[in-house]
């Protein structure tokens, strides 16, 4: 038997051909944001159509494509889009449950909402420093997103409804950004081509 037949090691090579998770993730994030922050702003009342979207968009498909992203090994990804998928279930549990019988004597303060603000905005900020290894419409995504709760919690502080106005505008550029980079990434991969720029430079890591 030849011998180095024998002792040569089999390397097998796995290509993975599942869809990128991205753009249902940054959709599910985008929308969302831009109809609460259409609210923040003063257009409409906190009504039914945001909590609908905050849970089944913002939230479930948000946490799918974060599931999704686990499995292509990109933990940036994963963390982001769970994390945010669950944001979005919490703020409407913070707005249905005092709404009930067993949760009437647990509304969240102001304060205690802004601490909750705040601690998002800080978990944010760390997020918005990974992008600088990614491209430019994450990190504007992140960025603004950073402002955007930390503008919401000051603005929960001090009661200052006007600040609250101005971050829903803040937070309607940060909503548009992220569906720019989900119609971006889906028209890219479409036509093979940049139809529209992510703003990646060859050292960057893709996402």
């Amino acid at each position: 038997m030849d011998t180095n037949f024998k002792n040569a090691e089999q390397i097998s090579v796995i290509k993975d051909t599942t869809a990128n998770p991205a753009p249902l993730g940054l959709l599910g994030f985008g929308m969302t944001t831009v109809l609460l922050n259409l609210h923040n702003a003063g257009f409409y009342e906190l009504n039914s159509m945001i909590m609908g979207m905050g849970i089944f968009v913002g939230g479930i498909a948000q946490l799918f494509a974060g599931l999704q992203e686990w499995k292509k090994n990109n933990t940036f990804g994963a963390t982001a889009f769970t994390a945010y998928g669950s944001f979005w279930l919490s703020l409407v549990a913070l707005w249905i449950i005092p709404k009930t019988g067993f949760g009437a004597a647990y509304k969240s303060s102001e304060t205690a909402v802004a601490w909750y603000l705040l601690m998002w905005g800080i978990f944010t900020l760390f997020m918005f420093i990974g992008t600088l290894k990614l491209n430019r419409t994450l990190q504007v995504i992140f960025f603004t997103l950073t402002i955007l709760f930390f503008l919401l919690a000051i603005s929960d502080f001090t009661g200052n409804a006007s600040l609250r106005i101005f971050a829903g505008y803040e937070g309607i550029l940060c909503g548009l950004a992220a569906i720019y980079g989900c119609v971006a990434q889906v028209l890219n991969e479409v036509y093979g081509r940049t139809v529209l720029p992510l703003g990646t430079r060859a050292r960057d890591i893709t996402v």
